[in-house]
């Protein structure tokens, strides 16, 4: 059973004292040529602040991001999970996992990430800036990533629950997942997707499915559970799962 995150634009500064990156000890090997050519173009386009800010659509206020990706590679790590900010990572509030906890989710949970493609969520990983939409020079990311992150997903035995943004999901398909679509139902029965709050809520299911500990082995077992839970998730369109909130 596999989980597919998406990263966030915010990271948290810091990381463990003499740590620095190293693409070989990520997850899923196959990617390790493809990080490093993101790694370099980054770390090329980077030295030119001028055409840095415009590629990475950066604000007066978000320069700082710059100086992040200078140092990419000798800068402290933190696990994945750790690293990325945000509604949805607050509400998965990975920092108050119990060590079994954690364990589970580094098992069970992977984000996908512009730069470093498909990540463990606890793969060491340092702060950075780019996005889904940031243009690398030579490096069309859409193009870079969805043939290889494609490759390492299609290998994955189990269930895959996608709950990436569609623009992430674009960046590395899964084929044979699930992709988890948030809804709210209002007063007369009528169901709307969510746009902001979609992330909490996708971080809060993630919570409960790691603190809950149990490996489900296809939809209908994660379903079951789901309402024993009180959870309303249920079989939406062809290859898709509804959580109504």
């Amino acid at each position: 059973m596999l989980l597919i995150l998406p990263p966030s634009e915010t990271k948290r500064d810091g990381g463990a004292d003499g740590s620095r990156l190293d693409l070989d000890a990520l997850s899923f090997p196959p990617l390790t040529a493809a990080r490093r050519e993101a790694v370099a173009a980054l770390a090329e386009l980077s030295t030119d602040a001028e055409a840095a800010t415009k590629a990475l659509a950066l604000g007066r206020t978000q320069q700082h991001e710059l100086a992040r990706n200078l140092v990419l590679e000798s800068s402290p790590t933190m696990a994945a999970l750790e690293r990325y900010t945000g509604v949805l990572y607050d509400g998965l509030a990975a920092h108050e996992f119990t060590d079994a906890e954690r364990d589970f989710a580094h098992r069970h949970v992977a984000v996908q990430s512009a730069l470093f493609g498909l990540i463990g969520a606890g793969d060491p990983i340092p702060a950075y800036r780019l996005s889904h939409d940031s243009r690398l020079p030579g490096l069309p990311l859409r193009r870079h990533w969805k043939d290889a992150v494609r490759g390492v997903l299609a290998e994955r035995e189990g269930l895959v629950l996608d709950l990436r943004s569609e623009a992430y999901s674009h960046l590395g398909p899964a084929p044979g997942s699930w992709y988890l679509r948030v809804l709210s139902q209002g007063e007369d029965g009528r169901r709307t997707a969510l746009s902001h709050f979609n992330k909490k809520a996708k971080g809060e299911f993630t919570r409960a499915v790691v603190t809950a500990g149990v490996v489900h082995p296809d939809t209908d077992s994660l379903i079951a559970w789901a309402t024993n839970m009180g959870i309303f998730l249920e079989y939406g369109a062809p290859g898709e799962l509804d959580l109504v909130v």
